[in-house]
Parts: C-alpha cells; structure tokens; sequence
C-alpha cells in the first residue's frame, strides 16, 4: 500500500500541478470559477486572488472538518456538462476545452476525505489510509495571470506509513474560515507540492449530490 499511495501521491502532485496554476487559472479567472456561497463585497477579490500578505492568516485543520467526496466522478458521468456549458458562455474555450481542462485538473483515485479533528483518511476505493496532521505554516503563490493563492500545509505527526507527510489546502480563502469546498495537494515533499498547478484534486461536501453541486457552481 506505501508503494500505491506513494505512486499516487507522485502521480497527484504531477496533476497538482495543474491544479495551482490550474486553480490559478480554475479557481480564480473569471471564465473559470468555482462555486463559493461567500458574500461577494470586499471579500470578492480575495477570492479571485487579489489581496495583501497581512490579510493571510493562520487556519486549524477544522476549518476543513467534515465528510468530503471528489467532484471527479461527476465530470466523468457528464453530470457537470452543464458547468462547463455555462463556463464556455463566458469564456474563451469550448465546453469540450473546458471539459478536458477539469479533467486534469479534478483527477484522482481518492474518491473520499474523512477530516475530524487531527485526523485525515484518504479512501481509495475501500482501502483506507489516516494520519493525524498538525499545521506547518502556509505559502503564498504568485501565478502568471498576476494574482496569488495560499495554500495552507499541514504535516504529519502519526499515523499510517502509506498517508502522505505533507498535505496543502486550497480554497480562494485567506484566513480562518470554514471552507465549503478546497482543492487539496498532497505527497512527501513539501516543496514540489508547491510547484504542481495542474491538477488539483476538489471536494465538496459528502451529503451533496450532483445535481446539488452543479448548482453550487453555478450560482457562483
């Protein structure tokens, strides 16, 4: 299990990759936005990335407590065909374009994060793996278009050998605030993971279905 979940930590930290420059791009350009039910007055360029390092602050594991399942799946099934459908209305892509850009960005075999207090339990399937993480500061990231991210890392202090060391939060968010949906890094090397943009794992909450998620996003 150490060799798959290293495998897949390699191979989503090659997809991250995506995800920041993605998530860069996926969460913060105004073509490609991810859903957030935040109030939109000041807070709004925040979330598109544009803020000063003293508005960063630190933020606890339970800011992102709770039961999360991977958008993923529903991109595959064409459950998120409309999301994209309205991206391409607003955007310089096509659907298809904008379908095959999540499909980097959104990839991966962990269908399901479980986060109660120290602990997070990565589920592949039905085979689980959990280590208690405590926070190892955060980094800000400069991307092409001119506007930033944070990503807030959290390390590994015990737990099961195959659950990665270092895990990195994103979610348009700067300071404590319960998240209600991220992009989540993970692997054993911390600064690599901050070089991978292009594919950035996303989870909404469990108890949401997708139809409930594609109005999510849309709404943003």
């Amino acid at each position: 299990m150490n060799k798959a979940i290293t495998t897949l930590s390699y191979a989503l930290a090659v997809s991250a990759t995506l995800t920041f420059a993605g998530t860069a791009g996926a969460q913060t350009s105004s073509g490609n936005n991810h859903s957030h039910s935040h109030s939109h007055d000041k807070k709004g360029s925040v979330h598109e990335g544009y803020f000063d390092d003293d508005q960063v602050k630190a933020r606890e594991l339970s800011d992102w407590e709770g039961d999360w399942q991977s958008v993923y799946p529903y991109l595959v099934d064409g459950t998120l065909d409309p999301v994209m459908a309205d991206k391409a209305k607003h955007g310089d892509k096509s659907a298809g374009d904008y379908r095959a850009y999540y499909d980097t960005g959104y990839k991966t075999d962990v269908d399901r994060i479980v986060i109660n207090g120290k602990k997070v339990t990565f589920f592949r399937g039905k085979d689980p793996v959990t280590g208690d993480y405590e926070t190892d500061g955060h980094e800000i990231l400069t991307y092409k278009k001119g506007n930033r991210g944070v990503r807030f890392v959290f390390k590994k202090s015990a737990g099961d050998d195959a659950a990665p060391r270092f895990i990195q939060f994103s979610d348009h968010i700067v300071a404590p605030e319960k998240a209600d949906h991220y992009h989540l890094y993970w692997g054993n090397d911390r600064a690599a993971l901050l070089n991978e943009v292009t594919n950035w794992p996303t989870y909404y909450p469990a108890n949401l279905n997708g139809k409930q998620i594609v109005e999510e996003m849309l709404a943003h």
